[in-house]
């Protein structure tokens, strides 16, 4: 009853809003890097929409509200002794979002992407109303759709999703590597052997990488905490095995955004110390970068001190694997960030997805880079993002778009499936109330 009674008042709202007004969630976190430039038109009240309504450890199932943090969805589901399929990396990512926008993760070299764990969704389309969407109803089109629409299609308020049973504990096992080529095969190796739980890789540069296999256990000869002093990342240089708590598993990168806290300060000891426990979590450190993006700090204080100005590259890429070692020589030549995440990723099932059209049986390597890079003289902003987009391109691999986009409209919809985006924006969304993707995508909306 909670839930209609919000629902009802969320559509009311919806329909309250001015015709011409631009359409934007009020939402207190955000995972995107397309930061607005204002924050004219006004924000659509979806706090309400944030419960785990139900959990069946019989049907391995979860009743979630589409704005439910990963964060309480694993909390309510661990003590059932179960996970969702995939839960991405950072604690304040939702489950509409990663539907509507994609997730990845250690998991996915079995698991997919988390829409493929999606049995029904409830969502309020363009055109205010709200429907339940499934793979076998009136609304197939639009469930196919949504993944990877952004919300241009319409906003997930509830979701059904498949949940898989966990051990108590995470054996990992980091095997190190001085050839990309020789580091591929073996994630190849690890990925079709179905001896692991999760498998997943970083690079420190072109002679030192690691492959992390990891699965779950019933026992652990000691379990290492990595919230407090102890960093993860450089954990990989140090220990050949180590145990985590399944939840500290799932949460491993939170801690430090990966390894992007170390632009912030806290990775030094000293800081680290008085920075409280509570506060190292990457939705901090995230609202931390929107000030400073919103204010120029970092870019005015590196001008005035002489530097070079800087273009964020901050980007999740798919490469098939026979072209991964190709992309990393590439990256490390004429891009140079470090580390690298890899994450292996292949679709879980035969069907295939409109608007990110990674083909069936094809395993793919996810790069996950997020940095800065000097623009050398005569580099017009956005230099680096274009020609990673351009290999990407050439190698037959796909980007996330949660971050900057640099296609022409013609290039975009091509890469993107235009032809099966445009009905169905026409069939929920008729008066384009919501921006289309293109729109969404390059121009921060």
């Amino acid at each position: 009853m909670e839930h209609r009674e919000a629902v009802e008042r969320l559509r009311r709202e919806y329909e309250g809003l001015p015709a011409n007004a631009p359409v934007r969630l009020a939402k207190r976190t955000s995972n995107l890097f397309r930061f607005r430039q204002d924050g004219s038109g006004k924000g659509l009240d979806v706090g309400e929409f944030v419960r785990v309504i139900s959990v069946d450890p019989d049907r391995r199932t979860a009743e979630v509200q589409g704005m439910t943090t990963y964060e309480d969805l694993v909390d309510a589901t661990l003590p059932h002794g179960l996970m969702p399929f995939v839960v991405p990396q950072l604690k304040t990512i939702t489950l509409g979002g990663a539907v509507t926008g994609l997730g990845i993760e250690s998991t996915s070299f079995r698991n997919g992407l988390p829409h493929e764990s999606v049995l029904e969704m409830e969502i309020l389309t363009g055109d205010g109303r709200v429907v339940t969407a499934r793979s076998d109803n009136e609304h197939s089109e639009l469930f196919d759709a949504f993944p990877n629409s952004y919300g241009t299609l319409g906003y997930a308020l509830r979701l059904t999703i498949e949940l898989e049973p966990v051990r108590p504990f995470v054996k990992l096992t980091h095997h190190r590597f001085t050839d990309a080529k020789a580091c591929f095969e073996a994630l190849r190796k690890a990925c079709e052997s179905g001896e692991h739980d999760f498998v997943d890789g970083t690079v420190f540069n072109s002679g030192e990488m690691y492959l992390t296999l990891a699965s779950f256990t019933d026992r652990a000869e000691r379990v290492s905490d990595y919230t407090g002093m102890g960093i993860y990342y450089k954990s990989l240089r140090d220990k050949e095995t180590d145990y985590l708590t399944v939840r500290d598993y799932l949460w491993r990168w939170d801690t430090d955004w990966f390894w992007c806290s170390r632009a912030l300060g806290v990775q030094n000891p000293v800081i680290r110390a008085l920075w409280p426990r509570r506060y190292r979590r990457s939705d901090v450190y995230r609202r931390i970068v929107a000030w400073d993006r919103r204010h120029r700090f970092s870019a005015r204080l590196g001008a005035a001190r002489g530097r070079r100005p800087e273009e964020p590259v901050v980007q999740d890429v798919e490469v098939p694997i026979d072209r991964a070692p190709d992309f990393l020589d590439f990256f490390g030549r004429d891009v140079g960030i470090s580390p690298v995440w890899l994450c292996p990723l292949r679709l879980r099932g035969p069907k295939t997805w409109p608007l990110y059209p990674l083909k069936g049986e094809t395993l793919y390597v996810n790069f996950g880079f997020w940095s800065s890079v000097p623009l050398q003289p005569g580099m017009a902003e956005g230099h680096h993002n274009r020609v990673i987009e351009e290999k990407v391109t050439a190698l037959g691999g796909h980007k996330s778009l949660y971050s900057s986009v640099h296609y022409g409209r013609e290039e975009f919809w091509r890469l993107y499936h235009g032809e099966a985006y445009a009905p169905v924006k026409a069939a929920y969304d008729p008066a384009g109330r919501l921006p289309d993707l293109f729109d969404k995508c390059t121009s921060a909306k």
